[in-house]
């Protein structure tokens, strides 16, 4: 069976090597190769020796994932729809800035989670992606804005696991796909800038916090448990107390000190001044001590079936200030891609219907089949 050597972190990729009679030494040339310089043909890899390049041809690839649609916004922001086979696609988005390139990836085939305001969530769970699925994504985006900017060095600065699924749901495969984000050998990210958002797996952040500890970003969305439970229904099993005293936790191994609350942001429902004053109150008076936070306030992009809507600019706004005012840093998110559908929350969740994704996988797997030309088929 041909392994597919984007499953591998360093230490994955060593011992595989090892089984095949190689020395480590020569998993760290291989994993440059792939990852720094994206070749996926080893017959390129030319500092490899013949004989391990022969073994590595009968028994190993570096398969990314077929890419089924690409869309580049006005603003520069590139959506990639990718197939993952069975019909089922994920997405990664980056998002240019001045000062930094953000890679928006996803972790699963749909969530299970089924945040009230996501439309991810109402696509329903297919699967977990492995962690050659997960980093086919960061690999095909940095090597694809390499060619385009016509360039060698890093575009990618930033990761966030904030595309579809919940990535601790998904932690055997997450961990390896991090490392190697954050190995100087493959893409070389900071803890600082590789960040996992949660919706609130309570025992798999005190896993994160001890195994590969780098930024954090949770889905708090309330103030108070019972409309969190109504928002975000994870929390009916790990409720904010408890959640708070994971992230208290958490910051002990954290590369920053502070945690990042995704708020988003819904008319008349989570959106008053009440609920303002009551964030205050908890992440300042939990246990005692509060958490070491700071706020990022999201628009939201409705959808049909979530029967909520996006709260006035205003209201968001006097919402910030109240926050601002007692002292936590707060930042509204500015909204990009929206000509896309790349915006926070939007990330395939009615792909199915308005996109007709299944059609488009199988049209693009016919064409894949069917010779272009008297070239089709030749080396």
């Amino acid at each position: 069976m041909t392994v597919n050597l984007l499953d591998f972190d360093l230490e994955g990729l060593a011992a595989y090597c090892e089984r095949h009679g190689e020395k480590r030494f020569r998993a760290t040339q291989l994993f440059r190769w792939i990852h720094q310089r994206g070749a996926s043909d080893f017959s390129q890899m030319t500092d490899l020796a013949k004989s391990l390049r022969e073994k590595l041809q009968g028994s190993a690839e570096v398969r990314s994932l077929p890419v089924v649609a690409e869309h580049i916004s006005a603003d520069g922001t590139i959506k990639w729809l990718f197939d993952v086979g069975a019909g089922d696609a994920v997405e990664a988005v980056f998002i240019p800035e001045d000062d930094r390139g953000t890679l928006c990836i996803s972790s699963q085939a749909g969530c299970a989670v089924n945040c009230r305001f996501c439309s991810t969530g109402h696509q329903g769970f297919s699967r977990n992606l492995t962690t050659a699925e997960i980093l086919a994504q960061l690999w095909h985006a940095e090597h694809f804005l390499r060619r385009r900017a016509g360039t060698t060095e890093r575009v990618i600065s930033n990761v966030v696991m904030m595309g579809m699924g919940e990535p601790l749901q998904n932690y055997a495969a997450l961990v390896p796909a991090l490392r190697t984000m954050l190995d100087d050998h493959a893409y070389g990210l900071s803890r600082r800038r590789v960040t996992v958002s949660t919706s609130g797996v309570v025992p798999m952040m005190d896993r994160l916090g001890a195994d590969c500890p780098v930024a954090l970003a949770v889905s708090l969305h309330a103030p108070n448990d019972p409309l969190r439970d109504n928002l975000v229904p994870l929390n009916r099993k790990y409720p904010i107390a408890e959640l708070l005293d994971a992230c208290n936790r958490y910051l002990e191994h954290a590369p920053r000190d502070f945690i990042t609350f995704e708020y988003c942001m819904l008319d008349g429902v989570n959106d008053l001044p009440e609920h303002a004053e009551q964030l205050v109150a908890l992440v300042r008076g939990h246990a005692g001590r509060g958490v070491s936070c700071k706020f990022n306030l999201i628009p939201f992009n409705p959808f049909p079936a979530s029967g909520l809507l996006r709260s006035p600019a205003a209201r968001v706004q006097a919402f910030s200030k109240i926050l601002s005012d007692a002292g936590i840093v707060t930042t509204v998110r500015k909204t990009r891609g929206d000509d896309i559908d790349a915006a926070c929350g939007q990330l395939a969740g009615d792909v199915k219907d308005r996109t007709r994704v299944g059609e488009r996988i199988a049209r693009q797997r016919t064409v894949m089949l069917v010779p272009v030309g008297p070239q089709a088929g030749s080396s």
